[in-house]
């Protein structure tokens, strides 16, 4: 008997609205690009980790490699670990703009904008950083940030609304 109500139950427990592919489209794109930066940032990491004569001895202790490491590829390391903290940030940010996608763009226009806008910035982030340029870096970190925090604020006033 309870085995009857189990899939109506599960049924209603998992039950998201539908969305138009349009709506949600901007913060789809922003996740997948934004895990694409990631990804991104082995390029000069693997590169610095070449130059620094890697070795599969490395494997043991990849720390302890991070001496040999040129300075660009020491900053190379440090941008790489900024975009997974970077990246836990954002994703949760793009899946609730996903949840209520319709009722934020409607009310914000502007968010798509801002969800593309963030892999480009973190992109100029790596480079920056990479590259040695400070105020750059921090200027594209912050607005990053801004980007990250935006789309909280828009999804919270989305789901408080509904």
């Amino acid at each position: 008997m309870a085995t009857s109500l189990l899939p109506p139950l599960l049924a209603a427990s998992i039950a998201l609205p539908v969305l138009p592919a349009a709506a949600g489209g901007p913060f789809a794109w922003s996740l997948v690009l934004s895990g694409a930066v990631v990804v991104l940032s082995l390029i000069p990491l693997g590169a610095a980790r070449s130059q620094a004569d890697f070795q599969p001895s490395d494997l043991a202790a990849p720390r302890a490699m991070f001496e040999r490491l040129p300075a660009w590829g020491k900053r190379a390391n440090w941008a790489h670990q900024n975009s997974f903290e970077a990246f836990t940030l954002h994703a949760p940010a793009c899946l609730l703009c996903l949840v209520v996608a319709a009722g934020a763009l409607a009310a914000s226009p502007w968010l798509a904008l801002v969800a593309w806008l963030h892999p480009l910035l973190r992109v100029g982030y790596l480079a920056a950083y990479v590259a040695n340029i400070p105020q750059v870096r921090s200027l594209c970190w912050a607005g990053g940030i801004l980007c990250t925090a935006l789309l909280y604020s828009e999804g919270l006033r989305a789901v408080l609304r509904s």
